[in-house]
């Protein structure tokens, strides 16, 4: 039983003990390259291995790492985020002393604990010179010369600034904004132009030209005449083409909704809008044999047909109102000026003859 006891406190404190060294974050730095030429760069990586909950603060170096090795700039870091939190910070340095850097760590803040990282060596090279240039380097050291060969030196002159090559894509972005505000100037001429031309026509587009009532009826009735429908059997076709052309008369010239009325309810409208009796007395036999030929099937005579449309003709110009010619019209030469005209009675005339 002792035994037993034994082994589960033993189990418990290894199971402690991993549990708080699963917790624990780790850093590792590496340098790459590790041997470089005088004024060459390398990096440093400096990877930390932490829980997904800790605020990890890396050193920032403003100057050098250690005395000879400056630290140019660091690099945003990296972070991978698995079971655990995985941060690389790099950092790139660089040395001008031919020498081996010994590096002992670096810090890193984990909260309030400081990690440091193993140490590295650094090492920098000089240039390989020939025998030549060491024999007079030991010349100049001994004060054996006073003039300075840059030949035997293998120290090359600065060489001129040098042109880039052409690539029109590096230039793009500069042009642009300019591309952009002559689309602005552009679009806001175009503003201007269409806003002035408004004020000046009152309108983009050509106007249709609207034909008076009586001019746009007489249209019509010249084309039904020569359709010639009621010679070939379309009797029906020929007086609900004739009507529809007196409706829309009458409701643009009278302002009679004629198209949704009947034929009785037109003629009485019409005659209270007109004192125009020879008017009514023919638009009112041209409705009601329209309707017995729509309605009662009715087969009217050649004469009624040939009456029925010399009845619309003299409806229509018996109400017409001829339109004054406007002053454009008049100095282009357009005809003179009529003024409209009042329907007459034709039965007042015939009396006045008699």
């Amino acid at each position: 039983m002792l035994k037993l006891k034994n082994i589960l406190l033993l189990c418990l404190l290894c199971c402690t003990g991993l549990s708080a060294f699963a917790q624990k974050s780790t850093v590792r730095a590496t340098i790459q390259p590790s041997d470089i030429l005088i004024g060459e760069q390398a990096i440093i990586n400096v990877e930390v291995i932490a829980p997904k909950d800790r605020n990890i603060i890396f050193p920032a170096y403003t100057d050098t790492l250690v005395k000879g090795v400056e630290v140019l700039h660091m690099l945003e870091p990296d972070t991978i985020m698995t079971e655990v939190m995985t941060i690389s910070q790099k950092y790139v340095v660089t040395s001008f002393d031919s020498t081996l850097y010994h590096i002992p760590y670096m810090m890193v803040i984990d909260g309030t604990d400081t990690l440091k990282t193993n140490d590295f060596g650094f090492k920098v090279s000089a240039p390989q010179l020939s025998d030549s240039t060491l024999a007079y380097l030991e010349l100049l050291k001994e004060h054996k010369t006073d003039s300075i060969d840059f030949a035997r030196l293998q120290i090359n002159d600065i060489k001129n600034i040098q042109k880039p090559p052409f690539v029109w894509q590096d230039y793009l972005e500069y042009f642009y904004i300019p591309i952009l505000i002559a689309l602005l100037c552009l679009l806001i001429a175009a503003g201007v132009y269409l806003y002035y031309r408004k004020r000046k026509k009152g309108y983009f587009f050509t106007p249709k030209i609207v034909l008076p009532p009586h001019v746009e009826a007489l249209q019509h009735l010249d084309k039904l005449k020569e359709s010639k429908m009621w010679q070939r059997g379309m009797e029906k076709e020929y007086y609900t083409e004739l009507t529809d052309i007196l409706r829309k008369y009458i409701d643009r010239r009278f302002n009679i909704d004629a198209p949704e009325m009947i034929s009785d309810d037109i003629i009485a409208s019409v005659h209270l809008a007109t004192d125009t009796r020879s008017a009514t007395d023919g638009l009112a036999q041209i409705l009601r044999l329209a309707d017995l030929v729509k309605f009662a099937k009715y087969t009217p005579f050649a004469d009624e047909n040939d009456l029925s449309l010399v009845n619309a003709f003299l409806f229509v110009n018996q109400t017409k109102i001829e339109e004054r010619p406007t002053l454009e019209e008049q100095k282009g030469g357009a005809a003179a000026p009529t003024m409209p005209e009042p329907a007459k009675n034709v039965n007042n005339d015939k009396k006045q003859k008699s």
